[in-house]
């Protein structure tokens, strides 16, 4: 059988089997939090709930034919977790297996996202099954149920409250990019978005709406914003936090142009990490997909971190781009008058979008 998963999850899985593991032979398996291009082949497709928040991943697993749902639905009789690199998302992903799953559940991680921490701490409260080591990651089991799931109960997050330097609170959760903090980056932009824009607009990667949020409330000639991101968790946060009636919230992957939006205007701080490594592409696949959206008079708004060359791509899709005033490590780009000759790209997203979000 061969292998192209690049954590790879299916090959650990497999030697786990070997190892003695045995899942069950009815019942639903819920894998939670997979990525794209992660192979689920030693499981039932029939029998497998993918549980992901990621719009990139659940759009690939359901091409695949695999069930996917946002949340989970029901109980399962056995459970993957594909542990991310938050240590608190990782930890409600296993307490939410271990509350809903009858049989085993599998822990599965990177050792760069903190696998071998993680098995530490369930030695403490479970018993788990000897850890198996294989490209780079590490998996173990250990029997669920109710009694399992009672002992996670501190694991599970709640939404937590970030304050800005106005006394203004934002809701937010653990897992989703800038959750312990406003993003240096991000603040840049609010303060230089002008309160002259008008019409439509979206923030590509809205994130919790903290862009939105300043946008909103500084223009008021803007008709509509559309926050789109591709993490579903990020956005429910984004509705409590942008209220105003002009918004419009998309679950969708901000590297491809979303059909029939015009806009006027686009803001943006895009992500540059897949997990642990860069991926400046993810920026220029922003760019491409704002330029697509745009009408001929448009124009976008942009952070990034100082050291990534998007001026080409700048270049090449819009008429005229300056940079502005920023910090040592940030730089803001003003762009106008988008090229469609050089948009046409935008037909071949960039998989996955979300990622972690680390942008600084």
């Amino acid at each position: 059988m061969s292998h192209s998963d690049p954590a790879p999850r299916a090959l650990r899985l497999e030697l786990l089997l070997d190892a003695g593991l045995t899942l069950p032979d009815a019942g639903a398996i819920g894998v939670f939090h997979p990525r794209a291009g992660e192979s689920l082949t030693p499981l039932p497709r029939d029998r497998v709930q993918v549980i992901t928040p990621h719009a990139p991943d659940h759009a690939a697993f359901q091409a695949q034919g695999f069930s996917c749902t946002v949340a989970p639905q029901g109980r399962f009789s056995a459970a993957i977790v594909c542990l991310p690199r938050s240590r608190a998302e990782g930890r409600d992903l296993i307490a939410m297996a271990a509350r809903l799953t009858n049989g085993p559940v599998i822990i599965d991680g990177q050792k760069t996202d903190g696998a071998d921490a993680t098995l530490r701490e369930l030695k403490s409260r479970v018993r788990l099954s000897a850890t198996l080591a294989k490209g780079h990651g590490k998996a173990a089991w250990f029997p669920a149920g109710e009694a399992a799931g009672a002992k996670f109960e501190d694991w599970r997050v709640s939404p937590a409250q970030i304050i800005d330097d106005r006394g203004h609170a934002f809701q937010t959760l653990p897992g989703v990019f800038s959750s312990d903090g406003i993003d240096q980056a991000s603040a840049l932009l609010a303060r230089a978005l002008p309160a002259g824009l008008k019409g439509v607009g979206a923030d590509l990667g809205a994130g919790w709406g903290y862009l939105s949020w300043h946008m909103l409330k500084r223009a008021a000639g803007v008709s509509t914003l559309h926050l789109i991101d591709s993490d579903s968790r990020a956005l429910d946060s984004a509705r409590v936090n942008v209220t105003d009636p002009r918004a419009r919230f998309h679950w969708a992957d901000a590297t491809t142009p979303l059909p029939r939006l015009a806009l006027d205007f686009v803001i943006m701080n895009p992500p540059f990490h897949q997990g642990r490594d860069a991926r400046p592409q993810l920026g220029t696949a922003f760019i491409r997909a704002a330029a697509a959206m745009l009408r001929p008079s448009g124009q976008l708004w942009m952070v990034a971190n100082r050291h990534l060359p998007y001026e080409p791509t700048l270049a090449a899709c819009f008429r005229s781009h300056v940079e502005l005033p920023g910090l040592p490590g940030f730089k803001l780009f003003h762009a106008e008058g988008p090229l469609r000759t050089h948009t046409a790209a935008r037909t071949a997203p960039t998989h996955p979008a979300k990622r972690t979000r680390r942008r600084a």
